[in-house]
Order: C-alpha cells, then structure tokens, then sequence
C-alpha cells in the first residue's frame, strides 16, 4: 500500500491542541489515509462518521458535558465527511477549547465543505489538501524505467488512486466516466444552486481547449448563453471542490506584461481528457503541449504542497507573446519554468531576462522533469 505524503504530517501534530481539516476532490483517497492513521496509531482514536444519523443525533447536544462523556477516554477525534454535521464549526471549537488533550481531524470533500462550518475554527485549525496521487508518491511502487514508461498513460487518464491501479484503458474510461458524472460536481449541486448543471460541464469543455492560454469571461459567457458574473462564480465553484485552479499574470516592472489576465488548469489530466472526449494515444494528439504543461503544473503543486513550502505562483506574458509558464516566488526570489515536451534549443525571453536578472530559468521536458517533482 502506498504511503501518502500527508500521513507522516498529520500524524506529528497530533499532541497539539487543534483541528486539523483534510480537504480534496472526491475519490483522492480521504478515508483511506484517516483510516490507515487510525488502524496504525497507538493512540485511542473515536471515529465518527458525519453521514450517519446517529453521529448527528450524538453531536446535537452542543455542551461541554455531552462532549466530554463522548470523549471520556480518547486522545484524538475523527470525523469523516464532517460537512453533514449541522453547525460542525461551532461544535469542534467548543470541543477543541473545552475538552484537554484533544486532537480532532475532520475531512471534507471541497472548499465549498468548509465554507458551511470553517469560520468560527479561526486560528485552531492546520489545513491539508489531498490530491490525486503524486510522482513523489507513485515512485514508492516503481523504478525510474517504469516511471518513465507510466508518463504517457498519466498524461492521458491521470492519477486518482483507484484508477492507477486498474488495468485495462476501457476499464480506466468507465472509471473516469463514472467520476465525472457521479462524484466531481456532487458538492456544487449539493451546496449551490445551479440552474442547469450541464453548463458547469460544457464550461470545463471550454476551458479544458484553452491550457496555458488566457482565458476570457466575456468569450466563456458568449459561448455559454451565460452572464459574465455567473461564468465567474462557476469557475470559483469548480475550483472549490478542486477540479480546476487559477493562475494569474505575474508583473513588477514592465508595463508591457499582462499581469490582469488569468489562465486556469486542471488538477489531473484524466478529467481535462474525459470532459473533451479525447483519450487517444499521444502519438495522435494535437494537444500534447497542453497536457505536458497541465500535468508538470498540478504537480508541482502537489510536491509544493506536500513539502509545505507555499510559493506564489504565476504565468508571465507580455502583449509581444514572450511568455514562461510558471513564475514562483519565495521571498522576492523567482524561479521560472518553461514546460516543452520535446527540448529544443529555448533561451530565456529577452524581456523577462532584463526585467528580472536574478531569476532562475528552468527548461522543464522529459528527461529532467523527476528533478522537480519528486
């Protein structure tokens, strides 16, 4: 089994007197890993699970008495899918300040999840994002020649944990189906109200042909028969349950760089292919740019994320088409990638080499892509 990169995290914070909140899409493994760190702990661990009735009959009594009796004994609390507990913020910061030693982990399946009870766990709270399967995870199981061998099918049907495992690509089509149209969008049908649901997928078809290109509201709503604020609060939901993220335009110096403009970019390739309807071989593909950007920026994000080092990230473009896909910064300090499938002979842009002498420059292709993922 594999060992997720936020096992260890987790399970090191818990002698501190806090919340921790384990957030992702559906299906990267949530229950799993709770229920690993609860099956290996040698510590005395209640699990609850948030979709029971009886769970929210038990937690109902909001006092420090009820929770106490609840508690009598154990060192940590887990409650999975948490989100279904009425007022759940408001009951785990009366357990959390109240009931000593305690450490709480609670999971939810989006953003829009902890927007129903975040608010009142202000400052008690570590948060954790779970996502498909990363390299830094995968390599566990495999040696660099396999890796090597595996980067095709993951640039195609991604990485969720399940699906890595499954053998035949019909099989791994069926699970990709079933995940788009049973699990992804639950949370913003459940939590918002959206008048046709078929235009939150006809709008990730849109965005999923515009990888590493800006992307235009005014053109999306044209497209769509939609307004241009409710494109916006789509893209917002579907990046709260962590289908989608946003990158926005890096500028300091030049006036001549987009610095208002946004590109968005999936979290795993598989879904971008399915929503398109395109899970050929790479070899027939007109998109392979996009998918080995797409995947290189997700990622990085997920090795980023795992190693908790929280770098601001951006695209950079100017109105003269000089570009570089990945800006991050870490005190001032900028390192740009530029993501190519097959490496030819690419120089820093002139206008960002002068504007930013300092910055480090990085060709991101198949033969060195491991160094920064792994």
């Amino acid at each position: 089994m594999l060992v997720r990169s936020l096992e260890n995290t987790i399970q090191s914070r818990f002698h501190q007197q806090k919340v921790s909140l384990l957030i992702g899409a559906r299906r990267v493994g949530k229950t799993e890993l709770l229920q690993k760190i609860r099956d290996t702990s040698d510590q005395k661990i209640l699990w609850l699970n948030g979709e029971d009735a009886d769970v929210e009959k038990i937690l109902e009594n909001r006092t420090v008495a009820n929770y106490q009796n609840l508690l009598q004994g154990y060192d940590i609390l887990m409650i999975d899918e948490a989100q279904y507990i009425p007022d759940i913020g408001r009951k785990l910061k009366l357990m959390i300040d109240e009931i000593k030693p305690l450490h709480i982990v609670a999971t939810g399946s989006s953003a829009l999840d902890i927007s129903q009870s975040g608010e009142p766990l202000v400052g008690r709270t570590f948060t954790y994002y779970l996502y498909p399967l990363a390299q830094m995870e995968l390599k566990q199981t495999e040696n660099i020649l396999q890796t090597k061998q595996l980067l095709e099918d993951r640039l195609i049907y991604g990485s969720y944990p399940e699906l890595v495992f499954i053998k035949t690509l019909e099989e791994k089509k069926r699970y990709l189906q079933e995940l788009v149209n049973t699990y992804l969008l639950k949370d913003i049908l459940a939590f918002e109200r959206v008048q046709n649901p078929q235009k939150l997928k006809d709008l990730l078809g849109l965005i999923a042909m515009q990888i590493g290109s800006e992307v235009s509201l005014d053109e999306l709503g044209k497209n769509l028969q939609l307004s241009k604020n409710t494109v916006e609060r789509y893209l917002d939901l579907l990046s709260k349950v962590f289908i989608i993220y946003q990158r926005k335009g890096f500028s300091k110096n030049l006036r001549k760089e987009i610095a208002k403009s946004n590109r968005w970019y999936f979290y795993d390739n598989g879904i971008r292919n399915y929503l398109i309807g395109n899970m050929q071989a790479l070899a027939l593909r007109q998109d392979v740019g996009m998918l080995w950007e797409n995947y290189f920026l997700s990622e990085r994000i997920k090795v980023n994320g795992y190693n908790e080092k929280h770098f601001e990230s951006y695209f950079w473009r100017t109105y003269d088409q000089q570009e570089i896909d990945l800006i991050e910064v870490e005190n001032n300090q900028l390192k740009a990638f530029e993501c190519k499938w097959k490496l030819h002979k690419h120089k820093i842009p002139v206008a960002f080499a002068k504007a930013y002498p300092d910055a480090q420059f990085e060709i991101i292709h198949q033969d060195n892509y491991l160094d920064w993922i792994e």
